[in-house]
C-alpha cells in the first residue's frame, strides 16, 4: 500500500504559518503606536502556531500510523 500524506493538513499549517507572520508583521508594526492592537495580533499569532503545529502533527500521526500497518 502506497503511503500518503495529508497534502490538505500540511497545506491548512502552511496558511496557518502565513496568516502568523502577517499577524506579527502587523504587530511589530502597531507595537509603538497601538500596543493593544499589537497585543492581540500577538495572541492571535500565537492561536495560528497552535493550529499549525495541531495539523502537522495530525498528518505526522497518520502518516505513521500508515506506515505501521
Amino acid at each position: 500500500m502506497t503511503q500518503q500524506i495529508n497534502v490538505d493538513q500540511l497545506n491548512q499549517a502552511k496558511a496557518n504559518v502565513t496568516l502568523t507572520q502577517n499577524l506579527l508583521n502587523q504587530a511589530i508594526e502597531k507595537s509603538a503606536s497601538d500596543p493593544t492592537l499589537a497585543q492581540e495580533a500577538i495572541k492571535q499569532a500565537a492561536n495560528e502556531i497552535a493550529q499549525a503545529q495541531t495539523a502537522v502533527s495530525q498528518a505526522q500521526s497518520a502518516f505513521m500510523a500508515q506506515k505501521s500497518e
